[in-house]
């Protein structure tokens, strides 16, 4: 079975990640059919939303950390960049349902959604920095103006993860659910929207964007290749070192 389902229904598209024994970790072929699924959403009249959704223990555990070293995005045309330049540049509404834990580009996509449905067990969580790493899909820009700067430094700085309340709290997320109904409550409001005129969805989503659209896809640039650039520094040599033989990081000497 797929890694990434999609379905249609009542002008909706859901895409639901589907791998759930390794986590919903995140490989470059799922990356792939993400974007080819909003290309699909984008181009096809008969869809009016996209519903992101994972499983009610979690919602994705970031990268395929062994794919993602053996084989790191290279340049804009790789299947991550296409995916968040897609999600960050969609015109019709995309809606999530996330629970469980969402690490890295698991909690940075739901910064390109419109309307986020969480479970009461979701766990947000940008670890890039533990990583030897920095932000991306324009997270650098994006969380400090959701949630202040202080409220960004501590979580993009100390990347430790924040619960379902908080992410209530600062604006990502718009209701907290029982696990269990998260994706009926996403598939519901989905199913609202799609019922509303498109032009008028499609209209109003990009006047509320309009300002940042530009700055968000520069800083996505700018984030992707400082993110290239430091994969191959000794921090993220350490960082994934370390986390493929199961002991802590030790970054006293880099």
């Amino acid at each position: 079975m797929s890694d990434i389902l999609t379905h249609i229904d009542g002008g909706v598209m859901t895409v639901t990640l589907n791998r759930v024994d390794k986590k919903n970790s995140i490989t470059s072929a799922m990356y792939g059919a993400m974007a080819d699924a909003l290309a699909k959403a984008e181009a096809d009249a008969a869809i009016r939303v996209v519903l992101f959704q994972g499983h009610e223990t979690i919602f994705s555990a970031g990268n395929d950390i062994g794919e993602f070293l053996n084989k790191p995005p290279a340049g804009k045309e790789s299947p991550v960049f296409r995916f968040l330049r897609g999600i960050a540049s969609f015109p019709k509404p995309v809606v999530a349902a996330v629970c469980g834990p969402a690490v890295g580009v698991g909690t940075t996509m739901l910064f390109h959604c419109d309307l986020v449905y969480a479970g009461d067990n979701a766990a947000f969580s940008m670890p890039f920095v533990n990583l030897g790493l920095c932000p991306e899909a324009a997270s650098s820009l994006l969380v400090p103006q959701m949630m202040g700067y202080h409220r960004a430094a501590e979580a993009l700085l100390m990347g430790e993860p924040f619960m379902a309340e908080a992410a209530l709290e600062v604006g990502l997320v718009n209701r907290i659910v029982p696990p269990t109904e998260a994706n009926g409550v996403a598939q519901s409001q989905a199913r609202k929207l799609a019922a509303k005129p498109i032009a008028s969805l499609i209209e109003t989503k990009r006047l509320m964007k309009k300002g940042q659209a530009r700055l968000v896809l520069e800083q996505m640039d700018e984030e992707g290749a400082s993110f290239g650039r430091m994969l191959g520094e000794p921090a993220a040599k350490e960082a994934f070192g370390a986390f493929m033989e199961k002991r802590r990081p030790d970054f006293s000497k880099v």
